[in-house]
């Protein structure tokens, strides 16, 4: 598939449309589409020599053939090599295979031998005509999907590979410490070449765990593609300009400082310094701010968004729920509205559930600049949002936004004016009069609009190795120690058959004044099923509790009956509160003291520490139960019970993060950094963190003594994908 202009999509046939559904468009791509596995089709073996569970190819005569019905319809083939004889055995077979494998012909047949009582036998083997030359090297088993046979893709694998502009694109400068670090001299062609058709004396070891030299090559080279297109995007915002927002002496962000109801720790004290040093300066902000869960993100978000309001700029704050964007609310009014009225503005709110006419209303206010800070869900971004001059965007838990979402919150700085400069407390006239180094009279206007600052915030605290990886080029600031007064959280994990003694201890803390979250899962795929589920069991323990307000929240509820049940939770007057994943971020109810999380072994790690700490936000002793159900007649999953005992033995936001990682890797940690498409295909960051910190100082040198050179590396490795770092 050569790189040419791709042909209409009804012009193409089922294995080119599936060539780009994997993305294979370019020579570049095939040329990069790895193996799999292999297959040794190098040697044939006797049958006689063949171990039971060993993979062989064999060459012999067919002596019999049967279609039997029992105990289910199936072809069976007797073959002989000569040394011993085999079943060939076809639970789904065509004419043609009858007419292939007919008595008397000769075949190449290759499959797994197995041993039994009634002889030896391969379970559908691959075959085809006895004769011919052996291969001379390993066959590759590519990646595929199902419109996409092996025979057609190794076909266009090798043709790609054959044209692909595989020329040195690392500068001669750096080869050497790369051969330092890969233990070899192999060029990415050489490398390419002999990972899609290793010979039949290399250590499939070695191929398969990746750490032969040739994988070390392409690993190496595409964590420069990776560092480069990062340091790339940060270089470009670099040049960007954004507005000046400086805190006023007296004003806004001093008063906030004053009526909180607590001191900050010293952590939230140094990241607010930080992003206020960042606002300061005439560069987007690009800042990730994290925080083990309950450590006091919103009130550092807050002061930020003091400080653009100071300086007469609106502020946007973005939550991926309406539950957690209402909570942000409900602290952002009783912070900031009390000193924002007396300068006539505003806290708006903004959700895809609001009736018409307070939408309307909402609107109106953040046009004319009235609404200073607006906080919402994705409706923040829809189009018929406009900001009279938006400065500074806040995302919290970024990883639930996509790419997209993020770069559409920054393009809503839009190039309008402020109406009564002099009322919004800068002499700016908004983003058109914003000044630009280097410029003079009207031209020192940004007639793009210029940059919002982003600042992203999330509980789950990204691992080093990924900050240097996936997150290069953002700032990191971390809030690494907690308010006081947060009670440590037991956590016990607990099998299902000891449920009677769960609901027995729910009893207790309800008899003491305390209220319990009871969390049921929540997965797709079974939602219906995971609804009756959470419905039985809010019905079991409202049996159980007699006397107790036990309420039901999950996803298909209507928005006005959830607000119902967390207002009635959140007041108290609700014991115990069943609910679907729901409440995972951002719920603050103090006096919750027990969370028990149903089915513990189907939630995600993180997922378990977000919901863990929900409680132990007030002074009372809180404990987590992690109920699991082993399923019949087995044990759990290794992953599931590393999970639970990863939980049950520290709780510690980054350790849990650290662990995270190593069971489900980087792509699924970050959602692929919610571009949809892993990011880092064939380097594993928890094994090549030395190719990594090579890659990182290889990037820098490379940017600023060899630009054409680090371009093309891009182009090669990321193609489009570059554009995700943009966000």
């Amino acid at each position: 598939m050569p790189d040419a202009k791709p042909a209409p999509a009804q012009a193409l046939s089922a294995p080119q449309k599936a060539l780009l559904k994997l993305g294979l468009t370019r020579d570049i791509d095939l040329a990069l589409h790895l193996p799999l596995r292999y297959e040794d089709e190098t040697r044939l073996v006797r049958l006689s020599d063949a171990r039971d569970g060993q993979t062989v190819q064999v060459e012999g005569t067919v002596t019999h053939q049967e279609i039997t019905l029992r105990p289910r319809r199936q072809l069976l083939v007797t073959l002989d090599d000569g040394s011993d004889t085999c079943t060939l055995r076809f639970f789904s077979f065509y004419p043609s295979h009858q007419k292939a494998l007919a008595v008397g012909a000769r075949v190449r047949v290759r499959g797994e031998v197995r041993g039994g009582f009634m002889g030896r036998t391969m379970m559908h083997p691959a075959f085809h005509a006895a004769g011919g030359e052996l291969p001379d090297a390993l066959t590759p088993v590519y990646p595929t999907s199902a419109q996409l046979p092996q025979a057609y893709l190794r076909k266009v694998v090798a043709s790609g590979l054959a044209r692909a502009d595989l020329s040195e694109t690392i500068p001669p400068e750096l080869l050497g410490s790369l051969q330092r670090v890969v233990h070899g001299t192999w060029t990415l062609r050489d490398a390419l070449r002999y990972l899609h058709h290793p010979g039949p004396d290399v250590s499939l070891d070695a191929l398969e765990d990746r750490s032969h030299p040739a994988w070390q090559r392409l690993k190496a080279e595409e964590l420069l593609a990776q560092q480069l297109s990062q340091l790339t995007a940060k270089r470009e915002r670099d040049a960007l300009r954004a507005p000046v927002l400086r805190t006023a002496p007296g004003g806004l962000h001093e008063q906030l400082f004053a009526v909180l109801p607590f001191a900050l720790t010293g952590a939230q004290r140094r990241v607010g310094e930080e992003i206020a040093r960042d606002l300061a300066r005439p560069v987007p902000m690009h800042r990730l701010l994290q925080g083990d869960v309950g450590s006091g993100k919103t009130v550092v978000a807050a002061l930020a968004a003091a400080i653009a309001i100071d300086s007469g700029w609106q502020c946007a704050l973005m939550a991926p729920t309406e539950i957690l964007a209402e909570q942000h609310f409900a602290k952002l009014i009783g912070w900031l509205e009390p000193l924002l009225a007396p300068l006539g503005q505003r806290v708006a709110w903004l959700t895809g559930s609001q009736k018409k006419k307070q939408r309307t209303e909402m609107l109106a206010l953040i046009a004319s600049g009235e609404a200073a800070l607006v906080v919402g869900t994705h409706a923040v971004i829809q189009d018929q949002v406009v900001f009279q001059n938006l400065a500074l965007a806040i995302i919290d838990e970024q990883h639930r936004f996509g790419v997209a979402q993020r770069l559409a919150l920054r393009s809503k700085m839009g190039p309008v004016a402020v109406s009564d400069p002099e009322r919004r407390g800068t002499g700016f006239a908004g983003p058109q009069a914003l000044p630009l180094e280097g410029r003079s009279g009207d031209a020192q206007r940004a007639s793009d609009g210029g940059e919002p600052h982003l600042l992203m915030m999330t509980a789950t605290p990204i691992p080093r190795t990924l900050a240097m990886s996936y997150y290069a080029d953002l700032d990191v600031s971390t809030i690494d120690e907690l308010p006081p007064g947060r009670t440590p959280i037991v956590t016990k994990v607990v099998s299902d058959q000891r449920r009677h003694e769960v609901i027995e201890r729910i009893r207790a803390q309800v008899a003491q004044g305390r209220q319990v979250y009871w969390v049921c899962p929540l997965i797709e795929e079974s939602e219906a099923l995971d609804l009756s589920n959470a419905t039985a069991t809010h019905a079991e323990l409202s049996d159980a509790l007699s006397g107790t307000v036990v309420g039901l929240l999950h996803s298909r509820m209507p928005v006005a009956e959830k607000k119902a049940v967390m207002s009635l939770f959140t007041s108290g007057h609700m014991g115990v509160l069943v609910s679907t994943t729901v409440i995972e971020v951002g719920v603050d109810v103090p006096n919750a003291s027990l969370m028990v999380i149903e089915h513990a072994e189907r939630f995600g790690l993180s997922q378990l520490h977000q919901l863990r700490g929900r409680v132990g936000r007030g002074a009372a002793a809180s404990a987590c139960v992690l109920l699991y159900t082993p399923p019949e007649g087995g044990r759990l999953g290794e992953t599931a019970r590393e999970r639970l005992k990863a939980m049950a033995g520290t709780s510690d936001g980054f350790e849990i993060a650290r662990r995270d990682l190593e069971i489900r890797g980087p792509g699924e940690f970050l959602g692929a950094r919610q571009s949809g498409a892993a990011m880092l295909r064939f380097a594993d960051l928890a094994t090549d963190g030395h190719l990594l910190d090579w890659a990182r100082q290889a990037a820098t040198q490379m940017l600023a003594q060899h630009p054409t050179a680090a371009e093309k590396h891009i182009a090669r490795w990321l193609g489009s994908k570059a554009e995700y770092l943009k966000a």
